[in-house]
C-alpha cells in the first residue's frame, strides 16, 4: 500500500469515528415535554398503534456505546487498522497462521510422529496404529473404496492380492502420495466393431472363460499388435504401467463380455487423486500401513 492510500484509509477511519461520536453525544438530551399539556412529545413514528417517544438513551445503553469507542481506540493502537500502521504487537494474519500451524504440527508429531519411523509392514501389526489408520481411511478413502476397502465398479478392491501398481508397502505409500492416472485408449474407432469382438474373445480365452474359439483365433493377432505393448504378450499386465492382468478373474469395471467390449471400444480413464497436498507424510505413512493390512492374510498378521 502506498503512503497516499495509507493516509486515505486513516482519514476515512478517523473521520467516521469522530462523526459517530458526535452523533452519539448530540442525541444525549433530556426528554422533550409539551409547553401546555406537560406530556412527552413523540418522534412522530407510529407503527401498529405504538408511538415512539423522543427520549434519550438509558445510561447503561449510552455507556455501552462509549465502551465500543474505547475498545476501538485500543484496537487501532494494538492491531493494524490504520493504513500502514502495524500495531504495537506487530500482529499479522500470516504470523497467526504460522503460529497455529506450528502448534498443530507439534501436536501431530506427538500423535502421528511416533509411528513415522516404523516400517509399514510392522505398523500393520500395531493395534493402536491401525485404529488411527482406520480413521484416516474412513475420512479419505471410503467414498471410493468402500468402508471395508472392497472397492466398487471402477474403484479397486484393496482387500485382495490383485494390485494394478503393486501391493508392496512402498508402492502403496507412493500411490497414496502421488496418486495414479490410468488411461486405456478407445480402440473402437481404430479396430472397428468386428475386431473389438474378436480381441475380447481372445481375452476371454486367456482368462480361461467361455469364448468363441474361431473369433478368439482371429483376435490373437489383433491382441499381439495392439494390446501386448501394455498388457504383455502373456496378458498378465505390467504394474509399472498400471495395466491390469487379463488372465485372472479380477475385473475393475466388470468381467461380462459386453462390459469388456465396452472397455475396449470406448476406453477407460481411472484417476486416483494425490494426497500429498492434503495429508502430512506421517498420516500417509499410517494410512498406507492400514491399506497394506487389508490385503494381508490373518495368518500372516
Amino acid at each position: 500500500m502506498s503512503a497516499f492510500w495509507s493516509f486515505w484509509v486513516i482519514g476515512l477511519t478517523l473521520t467516521n469515528l469522530v462523526l459517530l461520536f458526535w452523533l452519539l453525544m448530540a442525541n444525549r438530551r433530556r426528554a422533550v415535554t409539551g409547553d401546555e399539556t406537560g406530556e412527552t412529545k413523540t418522534t412522530g413514528h407510529v407503527y401498529d398503534g405504538i408511538e415512539e417517544y423522543d427520549n434519550p438513551l438509558p445510561k447503561w445503553w449510552f455507556g455501552l456505546f462509549l465502551a465500543t469507542f474505547i475498545f476501538t481506540a485500543g484496537y487501532l493502537v494494538v492491531f493494524p487498522g490504520l493504513g500502514l500502521w502495524k500495531g504495537v504487537f506487530g500482529w499479522t494474519a500470516v504470523n497467526q497462521l504460522q503460529s497455529e500451524q506450528s502448534k498443530a504440527q507439534a501436536k501431530y508429531d506427538e500423535t502421528f510422529g511416533v509411528f513415522a519411523k516404523t516400517p509399514i509392514a510392522e505398523l500393520a501389526h500395531n493395534p493402536e496404529a491401525m485404529k488411527m489408520g482406520n480413521r484416516l481411511f474412513v475420512n479419505n478413502c471410503t467414498v471410493c473404496h468402500g468402508g471395508d476397502g472392497g472397492g466398487n465398479t471402477g474403484f479397486p478392491n484393496l482387500t485382495d492380492k490383485d494390485w494394478l501398481y503393486g501391493g508392496s508397502p512402498e508402492r502403496i505409500e507412493e500411490t497414496i502420495t502421488k496418486g495414479r492416472k490410468a488411461m486405456m485408449p478407445a480402440w473402437g474407432p481404430i479396430l472397428g466393431e468386428t475386431n473389438v469382438t474378436n480381441v475380447v474373445e481372445f481375452v476371454l480365452k486367456r482368462a480361461g472363460r467361455e469364448h468363441d474359439e474361431a473369433k478368439a483365433a482371429l483376435g490373437e493377432q489383433i491382441f499381439a499388435t495392439n494390446c501386448a505393448a501394455c498388457h504383455g504378450a502373456d496378458g498378465k499386465g505390467n504394474q509399472q504401467m498400471g495395466t491390469p492382468n487379463l488372465t485372472d478373474d479380477v475385473w475393475l469395471y466388470g468381467g461380462e463380455p459386453a462390459v469388456i467390449r465396452q472397455t475396449v471400444r470406448g476406453g477407460r480413464n481411472g484417476v486416483m487423486p494425490a494426497h500429498e497436498e492434503t495429508l502430512k507424510p506421517e498420516r500417509i505413512h499410517l494410512l498406507a500401513a492400514y491399506v497394506y493390512s487389508l490385503s494381508q492374510d490373518e495368518a500372516a498378521k
